[in-house]
This record gives C-alpha cells, sequence and structure tokens, in this order.
C-alpha cells in the first residue's frame, strides 16, 4: 500500500529547495531553479485553466531532453492531466498514431519533429505548442489558444500580482489510483499498446529510489537515457525532482568525447545507463590495455594484478567523472566477461530490472549486495513468482504483482486480458529463475525462445552471451533457419580495417568463432552456421535490438 503521493512531493520539494539548481541545458548553459520551474509550471497551468482544459485529459509531449521538455510534463501532471510521453526516434506516422490513439488534446513538441508532422492525420488534437518557443504552431480552431499563449505573462501578473513565491505552489490532490502516464511501447496502426501508470504506481518507485539513496538534496544527475522512456524518466527526472537533485541534460545521448567530457564537468553522483555503452567503454579502452605487454604477464601474479585493476579503476572512475556511488544498468543483459572484469575491478556497479508495465523496477540490489549475473532482488511492494515446476533451477515465465504494475493497457482489453491472469499476476513475457535469496536471473524472452527437435528448451539470448566474448564479435542474433540455429554476426568491422583483414579472412575468424563456441554450448544449442552482415542490427531507443526483424532484415555479406 503506497502511502505517499508524488504530486504532494513536487509540492513540498519545490517550496523547499526553491533556491537550488534543478534543471541545466549541457549544451546551452541555461540553468533553471525550483522556484524557476514552479514558476514556469504555474503560467502552464494559467494556459490549461483559460483554455478549458480538465484533470484527467490527455496531453501528448514529444521531442529532446531539455529543461522545456521537463517543464510541460511537469506541469501537465501536476495539474492533474494524464502526460502521454512519446519516444523522439518514433517516426512521424508512429507519433501521429500515438496522439490519435490517446485522445491527447493538446501536443507539446520541438520544432525538428514538427516539422516532419502531417497535421491533416491528427483526428481530434486540438492544437501544437512549441515547448521552447512557447509559439503555437498550429491550433483547430484559430484563435483558440494562441491569444491566451501570447497573452500568459499578463495573465500571471493578474494572476499573482505581488509576484510568485513558494506559498503560491499549490498543486491538487490526485488520487493515487488515477492513471497519469500512458507510455506507448509501440505507435503501429492496430499494434498500439499504450501503458497506463498511476501516481501510486510511480510513487512507488520513487520512494523506492529516495530510501535507497538514488538521489537526495543536491545531488548531482547526468541525464543520458531518454526521458521519455520509463527507465530514465522514473530515475533521471522524477526522482531528482522530488528529491532537490541538480538535473544536466544532454539533449540526446552524444557521440563518446562529449559525453565523456559532460561526465567530467557534471560529476554525476549516480549514473543510468544500458550495459551496451558500458561494454563499449570496458572493451574499447579498458580490454586493450590489460592485453598489452608487460601488463598481460603483470596481471596473473596475484599481488601486482591487484595494483593493477586498482589502477584501472581509477581511471575508469575519473571516466564516469569521479564522484560516482553507483552505476545502474537496465534494459539488457551485461556480458558476463565484462561482468567479471567489472568485479575485478571493484567499479560499484550493480543491473537491475523492470518494464514500462512496472513503472518500471522489479528488482534491484544495492552494489554491495548485487549478485554476478543476476538482474536484483524483487523490490518491496512486489510479489513475483517463477510459472515453472522447480523455479530455482528450471526456467519459467516471470509474472508479478503489486504497487508498482500497471492498470493495463490505454483502449486496449484484450491487451490487457493477455497479460493479466485471474489471480492478478502480470506475465511478464521473460523467462528466468530465482535463489533462495530472492536474487533473479533472466533466460530470455517467451517469444525468442526457440523449441528444438527433440523438445529442448533454447534461449537464444544465452547462446548469444558466448558467442559476443569471442573475437572481434560486436553483436549476435541465434536465429532458426530450415530447423537449424544459424547466428548472424556483425564483426568489429573496425578492428578489421586496423588489421587489414579481408572479407575472407573476417569469414575464417568467424568459421574458428563457430568451433570455439559449439564447445561452449549444450549439444542441442550447437549452432550450424555464422552469417556475417554488413551493417549493425536496428535497434530501439533504449538500444535494445529489433529482434522481429530478423533475419529477413539481415545484410548478408556475400
Amino acid at each position: 500500500m503506497v502511502q505517499d503521493n508524488l504530486i504532494r512531493m513536487y509540492q513540498e520539494s519545490f517550496r523547499s529547495n526553491a533556491e537550488l539548481p534543478a534543471l541545466t541545458d549541457y549544451f546551452k548553459k541555461t540553468t533553471l531553479t525550483y522556484l524557476d520551474l514552479a514558476q514556469l509550471v504555474a503560467k502552464y497551468h494559467l494556459v490549461f485553466e483559460k483554455y478549458g482544459i480538465k484533470a484527467g485529459d490527455k496531453i501528448a509531449l514529444i521531442g529532446r531532453n531539455t529543461p522545456m521538455w521537463v517543464t510541460a510534463y511537469v506541469a501537465t501532471i501536476t495539474y492533474g492531466c494524464v502526460i502521454v510521453p512519446i519516444l523522439q526516434d518514433f517516426n512521424p506516422i508512429d507519433a501521429t498514431n500515438i496522439v490519435n490513439h490517446s485522445d491527447s488534446r493538446l501536443l507539446f513538441m520541438s520544432q525538428d519533429v514538427w516539422e516532419k508532422i502531417d497535421v491533416e492525420k491528427f483526428e481530434q488534437l486540438e492544437a501544437v505548442v512549441n515547448y521552447e518557443s512557447k509559439e503555437v504552431l498550429w491550433e483547430r480552431t484559430e484563435g483558440s489558444i494562441a491569444p491566451i499563449m501570447n497573452n500568459v505573462e499578463q495573465l500571471f501578473a493578474e494572476r499573482y500580482p505581488k509576484g510568485f513565491t513558494t506559498n503560491d505552489i499549490i498543486y491538487p490532490e490526485v488520487e493515487g489510483k488515477q492513471v497519469f502516464i500512458i507510455s506507448y511501447t509501440s505507435g503501429t496502426t492496430g499494434l498500439s499498446k499504450g501503458v497506463m501508470l498511476t501516481v501510486d504506481n510511480i510513487t512507488s518507485n520513487v520512494v523506492f529510489a529516495i530510501k535507497y539513496k538514488f538521489h537526495y538534496k543536491g545531488s548531482r544527475v547526468l541525464g543520458i537515457l531518454p526521458l521519455a522512456h520509463a527507465f530514465g524518466c522514473a530515475f533521471d527526472m522524477l526522482t531528482p525532482l522530488a528529491t532537490g537533485s541538480h538535473i544536466t541534460l544532454l539533449g540526446k545521448l552524444p557521440a563518446a568525447p562529449i559525453l565523456l567530457k559532460a561526465l567530467k564537468d557534471v560529476k554525476p553522483d549516480l549514473l543510468l545507463t544500458v550495459p551496451l555503452l558500458v561494454e563499449k567503454i570496458i572493451k574499447g579502452k579498458v580490454v586493450p590495455t590489460l592485453e598489452k605487454q608487460p601488463i598481460k604477464t603483470l596481471i596473473k601474479i596475484p599481488l601486482l594484478n591487484k595494483v593493477i585493476y586498482k589502477k584501472v579503476r581509477t581511471q575508469l572512475m575519473d571516466a564516469f567523472g569521479g564522484a560516482l556511488t553507483e552505476l545502474i544498468m537496465g534494459g539488457a543483459a551485461l556480458n558476463s566477461d565484462v561482468e567479471k572484469l567489472l568485479k575485478k575491478i571493484g567499479l560499484p556497479y550493480t543491473v537491475g530490472y523492470g518494464m514500462t508495465e512496472c513503472a518500471p523496477l522489479i528488482c534491484y540490489a544495492h552494489h554491495s549486495e548485487y549478485k554476478s549475473l543476476s538482474c536484483g532482488k524483487l523490490v518491496p511492494g512486489m510479489e513475483m513468482k517463477i510459472d515453472s515446476a522447480d523455479p530455482y533451477n528450471i526456467p519459467g515465465e516471470i509474472c508479478v504483482r503489486g504497487d508498482n504494475v500497471t492498470a493495463g493497457y490505454y483502449k486496449n482489453p484484450t491487451a490487457t486480458e493477455a497479460v493479466f491472469d485471474k489471480e492478478g499476476w502480470f506475465h511478464t513475457g521473460d523467462m528466468g529463475v530465482v535463489d533462495a535469496a530472492t536474487n533473479c536471473f533472466i533466460r530470455g524472452r517467451c517469444k525468442t525462445m526457440i523449441l528444438s527437435n527433440n523438445g529442448q528448451n533454447i534461449y537464444p539470448e544465452e547462446i548469444e552471451a558466448k558467442l559476443n566474448n569471442l573475437e572481434a564479435v560486436v553483436e549476435s542474433l541465434i536465429v532458426e533457419e530450415e530447423g537449424k540455429l544459424v547466428a548472424l554476426v556483425v564483426p568489429n568491422y573496425e578492428m578489421a580495417q586496423k588489421n587489414g583483414w579481408s572479407t575472407t579472412q573476417i569469414k575464417e575468424l568467424m568459421n574458428e568463432n563457430l568451433k570455439k563456441l559449439n564447445t561452449l554450448v549444450a549439444p542441442y544449442e550447437r549452432v550450424a552456421t555464422i552469417k556475417v552482415c554488413a551493417a549493425e542490427f536496428e535497434k530501439t531507443p533504449k538500444r535494445s535490438i529489433r529482434r522481429y526483424l530478423y533475419p529477413k532484415a539481415a545484410k548478408i555479406v556475400s
């Protein structure tokens, strides 16, 4: 049972942290204090009031992570409306489908996204506003919202003739069971699944994060994940704003040199990221150093390897800004070899497990308690069961219920009924096992599981994890073709170019990798062939491979 309420928490936070920095645009070097943020929110509330927006109305938002994006988001939920955040990487057609499906009345967006939108496709949307400039880009009825937006400063002065103070930060009561976020996992017509998240869902995640000191008054946040996605939204934005943290936004994940400079400048206390980014840093910076002579020989000497690993740890911590208390990864499994190295180095990392439908947290363990290869322990307020005769040894579908679990999919009772059983368990679609200490270990997705000819369950992700550790493999996918397992592999073309490898040599190397791989897997998991791909696999905004496109979309090197 959730006792707190996020909207009340914001009212208190914005008042008590009024003079502290709240939001900074890293590139523009502009900063809003908590009082500045509250004042901008109040102006939005005036516009909503004058225009006739009511509690429960839907307002969509799409664009890059910026202080003004956050302001529009916060203004919507603190007014009692439902925010519909749309990932900026969705194509314009999908974005339009989401706006239509969600019944959004208003759409706040950035100029660059607006230029790709066909307004004729909007079915009931009333207006589009540029959240950076406050310009009305389009309105269905001319002169409806534009005069209000253009006159907001005068309206604000009339409402607060003595100036806006902390005493004016007053937000309405919003019930814990009320839906206030609809987060879409797809924008395709007929497949749209808008995850309905309640105030209680989000508050439960935020209270947990505060208890475990993800963020605290004055802590520093570098937001690199998309805030429209549940992971970044909950812990790079919603939680920090409830504690008085200082959030610096990069807009979008930049190239490595810019990111490393931003980490050095901001010095975040906590960093949220996806395993892929950490793996690239480790494989690109750390592994080559440890492979050089004489270091490769020296790390085999017990006393000396501790000295070397300590030095590498110091270099890595400095690269992450020097103040990092914990590195939290989520969204995908961490490469096992990279994880072993992180353990040796002593980096304060952990891997969590969650999904949009759980707002997002299901499992987490502090780095001091984290068990290798797991995704943490079940968080308070949640129950878990593994749909297996032997949940400790035989993988089964992970089912959860509790404070974090979604109210269902918006206007999609069929999809909602498909994931909830009669006992209220939410079926995640993930396969896993647990141990006696409730550490959870993901084995793969139900949909990707392959049933072998002899009835064995094959989890492609487990084979891919082994293959990705072999020489010159960047990423891989295991697929089934004509009853056989086939590996689609993206080789390290940068390494190949540096070493002068021809296409033939790359294929020969992959054939050697195939032989090694088949000694590392069970007999029923053996791969028949490796097909070399010419380009990286297409990915989602959270950097997960769009598996459903393959093998059809693979560009095989002939």
